[in-house]
Formats: structure tokens, sequence, C-alpha cells
């Protein structure tokens, strides 16, 4: 439920770019309106740094460190973010407050269908996630670094023959006409809680975190949870290509979707279950993937896992 009249603005950490923005906004509304929610705009490293790959920056939570900040140094009341963007471990002193309900999971190919594509096509995309599974499918295709915010990697896309974006991304920011095919997740898995909403408050402020609960989507967040509970296991998010995709069937039970794979594409290596419990499943699954070839892709990269880099709206 909103906020009440009398109750002081909530102040939202966010990154400035207009899909972010879009969120914040999103979560102000569900707060009761921009009167009671204001946007604290933030620079992050992921922001600044897009004529690198994001690997070589650190991966996953370079789009979320310095926003996570602002609310642990009192700069504001609440994160927040892509879900997909959040590392697999809590922040010490933050607490995922809510996710709002998901919207399109799925990739999307913008300026050709995967049929349309000749041999030796180039898809322009920064997610090693992406790239691996559209080789693995379509081994002749090409690939070339494509990052920055959704307006700037449309502004290149005809440097391409095309690239890929997430569904949501495209969505929000009404631009849905763009898209050339939406690519199901038994084709390209998503990013763990790509297109999910999270929202972090820090521990122990209960007058925001009740106020952010009025609007977490139980089943966005119990598939959520499956899906970060596998990238858990797996150290956080190692620097391979993961992916992982969790589902409610209509008397809840939760079936999750997942998998690890070399850079090249060469090697996909899949494992499914189902269950009612998130997080017991999402370790379950990551078992299963480790079990299957997994852990041997692992150390193959030389040692333990690093950090993922998670993949781009």
């Amino acid at each position: 439920m909103p906020l009440a009249a009398s109750a002081p603005r909530i102040r939202l950490a966010t990154r400035g770019s207009p899909l972010a923005r879009w969120q914040a906004e999103w979560v102000a509304d569900a707060l009761g309106g921009p009167g009671r929610a204001e946007l604290v705009l933030v620079d992050t490293v992921g922001d600044r740094r897009v004529d690198v790959p994001l690997a070589a920056i650190g991966g996953q939570g370079v789009f979320v460190k310095e926003v996570q900040a602002a609310v642990l140094d009192g700069r504001a009341d609440l994160a927040v973010h892509s879900a997909k963007d959040l590392p697999s471990t809590s922040t010490p002193g933050l607490v995922l407050a809510a996710f709002g309900a998901r919207a399109d999971p799925r990739d999307a190919l913008v300026g050709a269908t995967l049929d349309q594509l000749g041999r030796g096509a180039v898809i322009g995309t920064g997610s090693v996630r992406r790239r691996a599974q559209l080789a693995h499918l379509r081994p002749d295709l090409t690939f070339a670094e494509l990052r920055g915010n959704i307006g700037t990697r449309l502004a290149r896309a005809g440097e391409y023959d095309a690239i890929v974006m997430a569904a949501a991304a495209l969505r929000r920011l009404d631009l849905a006409a763009l898209i050339a095919q939406l690519l199901e997740p038994d084709v390209v898995l998503p990013q763990v809680g790509q297109g999910a909403i999270a929202v972090e408050a820090r521990a122990g402020d209960e007058a925001v975190l009740a106020a952010a609960a009025a609007f977490d989507d139980g089943p966005t967040r119990r598939a959520v949870e499956a899906e970060r509970a596998f990238l858990a296991v797996l150290g956080g998010g190692c620097s391979l290509p993961v992916g992982a995709f969790a589902t409610l069937g209509a008397d809840a039970t939760i079936s999750l979707s997942a998998l690890v794979a070399a850079e090249d594409g060469s090697v996909v290596v899949r494992a499914s279950a189902a269950g009612d419990d998130p997080v017991p499943l999402g370790r379950e699954v990551a078992a299963r993937v480790l079990a299957a070839g997994g852990a041997a892709l692992l150390a193959g990269r030389g040692g333990p896992p690093g950090g993922p880099p998670g993949g781009l709206p």
C-alpha cells in the first residue's frame, strides 16, 4: 500500500540511464507517487567505462555498488536495481526489501531474426552469456563488443547485422516495435533475475522495509531467489557464461532451468528440476550442472569462480 500522507518522502537511489530512471519511477509510483518519493541519481563505474568489457572492470556488481553505497551512507533509503545486475550474495548492511512483478524475461534480437542472419553475420553484444548460447546454436555467427545504455546501443545497431537486448528494457521504454525476434528460454536462457526490479534497504530500517514490502511480488521473489541460489553455488557468478530461469506453476511449484557454458559456445551444460523451496532448488540445480560437466568448465578457467558479467539489458 502507498505511504500515508504524513509519512516522510523516501529517497530512491538509482543509476541515471533512462531505463534505470523508469524503474525507479515505477517504484516511486508504487510508494504513492512523486510526492512520496524522490530520486537520488548515482553514477556507476559500469556507466562510466563503456569502452571496456564488463568482465574487465569487475563483472557483476559494476552497476550496483555505488547505488548501494548511497543507501549505506544515508544519502538514500532504497536502492533500485535491475535484479540481473545484483551479485548473488547479499551486501552487508542491506536486505532485499522487494521484487517488483517480473516483466518479459526473454532476450530479443534487434535488426534481424536468426533465420534472416546469413553465415558469418556479426552480432553486437557485451554479454558473454548471450554470445555463448548464440554461438552454440549458430557456430557460424561472429560477435562484436557493444556496451552502453539502451539509446547508445540502439544508435549503433546499424554497425551490426543484429544486436541482442533484454525484451523488458525495450518494452519499458516503449521500444518493443524494434524487436525482430524474441528468443525463448529454450533457445537463449535469460540471465538470473532478468526482467525483475529489485529494491534494497538498510537492514533494520523498519519503516522503509514495511513500505517496500507492500509492493513485493511473491511469485517473482520465489523465482528470482531460486535463480540466485543457483548462481551463489557457482561462486556469485563465475566468469563463464551462466544463465538461469525459474517459473511457477498453477500449484506454486517452482521449475528451474540453468546452464553454464564455454565462452565460445562449444560446450553448454544444462540442468533443471522442480520444487517448492527456492533456495534448496537452486542449489540442487547447481549441483546437477556441476556434476554434468559444469565443474570441469569452471576448473578450466584456472581457479575458483570470479564473478559473472551478467549481461546487459
